[in-house]
């Protein structure tokens, strides 16, 4: 009797497991059932969605390359997930990658020129144009030279135009010193170099080519050379200016109306004339409909004003980021 007891206990606990078992089996089904549900779906999609990923291509202006890189580390802090590559192959061959589809944006210290629109229509590249920031193109010196306290765009002109005869200070001035001028300038696929050379020379793209020159698309190595040398003479961004006002000297210039010293009031009024200048970002249409595109031009234009101001250049009035803004819609 007793051993039929234990038994029919037994029977009773494996039972109650059994039936555990089940509801165990049951709920974990269930589970499985509701991840299959529409509604939770869609939850789980939309948290999904609204995490950006991919990737932003961009290339072009050294000079424009603060303002951007700014923005993109700013952009990064909140959308990690978006991996922003920032080139800096110049103005012009930033150009040739945009018009053939292999960036999204494209930084720009001039407009685009009509033989690269030309590319980008050939290719099917169709594009938006967005100011960001001001910029003066600011001509510098050695801070040991005490002769120069500014320059003509005459001036200018005899120094860089093609062909120049002007190797000594004496040359530009007689009571300057008898040295060689050691000249450093943006390379030709630089918007500064176009800039420069189509306001002082009067021809984009037409400069001296000799000995004297050296040339390089990266600011940072004009702003070493003229830092290093004491009879160097050079010209590049004033954000790169301001960023090395220690081991720099900005020659003040004279276009007309006496000598101007590039700042942000003269830049912004547009008395340091003819060397102030918009700078500009390229968008491609196609790319912008990537969503994390979209988002990235939107942080950019919505940010610009503060961070231009703080790598050094000038803030567009409020109404033009309006407008920029507009165009994406």
């Amino acid at each position: 009797m007793k051993k039929g007891k234990w038994f029919y206990m037994l029977l009773v606990l494996v039972g109650a497991l059994s039936l555990s078992a089940c509801a165990g089996g049951t709920a974990s089904t269930g589970s499985n059932e509701s991840s299959g549900n529409g509604q939770t779906a869609t939850s789980e999609e939309q948290g999904t969605s609204e995490k950006l990923t991919g990737t932003v291509d961009i290339d072009g202006s050294s000079t424009v390359y603060p303002v951007t890189e700014a923005v993109a580390e700013e952009f990064g802090k909140e959308h990690g997930d978006v991996r922003v590559t920032v080139g800096v192959s110049g103005t012009g061959g930033g150009f040739k990658r945009f018009a053939n589809g292999e960036t999204a944006i494209n930084n720009a210290s001039r407009p685009i020129k009509p033989e690269e629109a030309e590319n980008a229509k050939a290719n099917g590249v169709e594009y938006l144009e967005l100011e960001v920031a001001y910029d003066g193109l600011s001509v510098l010196v050695n801070p040991e030279n005490d002769w120069v306290d500014h320059l003509t765009v005459e001036e200018l002109h005899s120094i860089f135009k093609p062909g120049s005869t002007v190797m000594k200070w004496s040359d530009v001035r007689s009571e300057w010193p008898n040295e060689n001028i050691k000249i450093y300038s943006p390379g030709a696929d630089s918007g500064t170099f176009d800039y420069f050379t189509e306001t002082v020379n009067e021809e984009a793209q037409q400069s001296r080519n000799d000995a004297q020159v050296t040339f390089s698309e990266d600011d940072n190595t004009l702003v070493q050379g003229v830092a290093g040398e004491k009879y160097s003479l050079g010209y590049f961004g004033f954000a790169y200016y301001e960023e090395n006002q220690d081991k720099l000297k900005v020659v003040p210039i004279d276009g007309g109306n006496g000598p101007i010293t590039p700042t942000h009031e003269t830049i912004n009024d547009g008395t340091y004339a003819p060397l102030s200048r918009p700078l500009y970002i390229y968008v491609n249409k196609q790319k912008l409909e990537n969503p994390e595109v979209m988002a990235f031009v939107e942080y950019y234009l919505t940010n610009a004003a503060e961070l231009s101001e703080e790598v050094g250049y000038i803030r567009l009035p409020e109404e033009m980021y309006k407008e920029d803004l507009e165009k994406l819609k």
